[in-house]
C-alpha cells in the first residue's frame, strides 16, 4: 500500500471552527500544511484573517478566513451560505469551535451554563445540520466526508476544576457524534470525536499557568499536547486510513486519564 496516499488530506475542502487560535489553528495549521484547501472561521474578523495570512505563509495548501458568531444561528447559517458560494461540496467539517466557564457551584452563573451548552454542543448539532448539503455533495462509499467532533478528556472523566458546563458540554459532544455517526455512516460521512487532554491554548492558559506544574506531573508522558498531536488525529481520521473509522472517541491527553495518581 502507499503510504503517503494513506494518510493524504491534498485537495480536500475543510473548515475548521474556532479557527484562529489554539487547537483550531494547530488543526488547520496540519491540514495546510498537507495541501488542503482549509476555511477558518471565529468571532474576531481581525484574527481570523491574520491567521489565514500566516498560514498561507506554511503552504502548500490555502486558508481562508470567514469571521462568524457561531452562538448566533443566523449567523452561523451566513457562514454555511459564504462557504456555499465558494465551494460546491465540503470534505472536512471540524467542530472545534467552544467555551468554557469557571465558577464555584454555589454561584455558578445561569447564563454561563446556558452560554457554554450552546455553543458546545447545541452548535455543534446546528453546525453538522446545516452542512449536510456539502457534506454529501461529493460523498461516496470510497471517498467519505468526515465531521469531527472536538470533545475533551474533562467529558470521559470529572475535573478537578469547577468547570461544570464545560464538562457536561464534551460529555454531550462525544454521545452526540456516536449517534450521529449511526445516522450519517450510511450516507458515506463518517463522524467521530477527538478528546484532547491539555494543549498549551488561549482557553488553557491561566489554567496552565497557575497549576501547569502539577497537570504536567499527572500526565505519564511528561508534557502537553503539540500542534502535531492533535493535527495528526484529525489528519489519520479524515484521511484514507480512518475510513473504517465511525464513532470514535479519540482520546489524545498522553495517557492522564489513565494515570490512577491524579484520582
Amino acid at each position: 500500500m502507499n503510504i503517503e496516499a494513506l494518510f493524504s488530506v491534498k485537495d480536500k475542502v475543510v473548515l475548521v471552527t474556532g479557527g484562529s487560535r489554539g487547537i483550531g489553528e494547530m488543526i488547520a495549521t496540519g491540514f495546510v500544511q498537507g495541501g488542503a484547501k482549509v476555511y477558518i472561521s471565529s468571532r474576531t474578523a481581525k484574527d481570523c484573517d491574520a491567521t489565514a495570512a500566516k498560514l498561507n505563509q506554511l503552504g502548500p495548501g490555502r486558508c481562508f478566513a470567514v469571521a462568524a458568531n457561531l452562538q448566533d444561528l443566523d449567523d452561523l447559517n451566513r457562514l454555511v451560505a459564504e462557504i456555499s458560494k465558494r465551494e460546491k461540496h465540503l470534505d472536512v467539517l471540524v467542530n472545534n469551535a467552544g467555551a468554557t466557564w469557571g465558577a464555584p457551584l454555589a454561584e455558578y452563573p445561569d447564563a454561563a451554563f446556558q452560554k457554554i451548552m450552546n455553543l458546545n454542543v447545541t452548535r455543534i448539532f446546528s453546525l453538522t445540520q446545516a452542512c449536510l448539503p456539502l457534506l454529501k455533495a461529493k460523498a461516496t462509499p470510497d471517498n467519505p466526508s468526515r465531521v469531527i467532533n472536538i470533545g475533551s478528556i474533562n467529558g470521559v472523566t470529572v475535573p478537578r476544576f469547577e468547570t461544570y458546563a464545560y464538562s457536561a458540554s464534551k460529555a454531550a459532544v462525544h454521545h452526540l457524534t456516536k449517534h450521529l455517526a449511526g445516522k450519517l455512516a450510511p450516507e458515506h460521512i463518517l463522524v467521530n470525536a477527538i478528546a484532547p487532554g491539555s494543549f498549551p491554548s488561549k482557553m488553557m492558559a491561566a489554567t496552565l499557568k497557575d497549576h501547569g506544574d502539577r497537570i504536567i506531573s499527572a500526565v505519564p508522558v511528561g508534557r502537553v499536547g503539540s500542534p502535531e498531536d492533535i493535527a495528526g488525529t484529525c489528519i489519520y481520521l479524515s484521511s484514507r486510513a480512518g475510513q473504517y473509522t465511525a464513532g470514535a472517541v479519540i482520546v489524545v491527553d498522553g495517557g492522564a486519564i489513565q494515570n490512577t495518581s491524579r484520582l
